[in-house]
């Protein structure tokens, strides 16, 4: 398997610099209500778009039933959709990837022994539907284009529809009445079924002119219940620097 600094520079080079493309109000006037809400709350005008995301996170990661601190470091691309991150937790590290439309999940226990090392399409699908879910963070990634498409529900909520690499994934995003993105909701591959997955999104905190999420916690929701497993506040986030930290 590919060194960590190898997927990184991977991950980059596969996808352009897009930043001399600024954001126009003109772009979202034929969107549903809540989206065109949501991109006069997060976005000015003229705003750049992003190309390169890193950052840096904390937080907590439940794998089964007990919480355990997490850090970890994540890259994002947009132009060609793609992200590499890698986190530890006590005696276990994991790297979760979607390059050049191929996800891959492998966790590692002590760092030496890999107990998962997942692909396949399912997985496929799954890390593309992270990599949307992720995306607030990034929100020009979120305008319309070639491979995303918004389609209304009601005043308060709106289905996406994105396709990348002859594979298509949608969801639906949920929108409080300043145009912040409350939670994301979305069919996604546990194993080899289609189960119910949901993402939060809270704290918002300015910043290069964007209105972000700096906390997010995504969780199953299975027939047996509710099962939150990740809480990631952001500790740093850097646009536009496609290198590794």
């Amino acid at each position: 398997m590919a060194k960590p600094k190898k997927q990184i520079k991977d991950l980059f080079s596969a996808s352009k610099n897009i930043s001399d493309k600024t954001y126009s109000s003109e772009q979202i006037k034929d969107l549903p209500n809540p989206v065109k809400r949501y991109f006069s709350y997060t976005l000015q005008e003229n705003q750049s778009y992003i190309s390169y995301i890193r950052l840096k996170h904390r937080g907590q990661f439940r794998p089964t039933e007990k919480w355990m601190p997490i850090k970890g470091k994540e890259y994002f691309t947009t132009e060609q959709p793609g992200f590499y991150w890698h986190a530890k937790v006590p005696f276990i590290s994991a790297k979760d990837m979607y390059i050049k439309g191929k996800g891959n999940l492998v966790i590692k226990l002590l760092s030496l022994f890999k107990v998962v090392d997942a692909k396949g399409k399912e997985i496929d699908q799954g890390e593309l539907l992270r990599w949307l879910a992720e995306t607030p963070i990034f929100p020009t990634a979120l305008l319309p284009s070639d491979k995303l498409r918004w389609e209304p529900i009601d005043e308060n909520s709106a289905k996406i529809i994105f396709t990348d690499y002859n594979q298509t994934i949608s969801g639906t995003y949920y929108f409080n009445e300043l145009g912040q993105i409350t939670h994301f909701k979305a069919r996604r591959y546990k194993d080899d079924t289609l189960e119910d997955w949901t993402g939060y999104y809270k704290d918002y905190r300015e910043i290069n002119g964007m209105k972000i999420p700096f906390y997010m916690e995504v969780e199953w929701n299975l027939k047996s219940g509710d099962f939150s497993y990740a809480k990631f506040p952001i500790e740093t986030i850097e646009y536009n620097n496609p290198s590794k930290y």
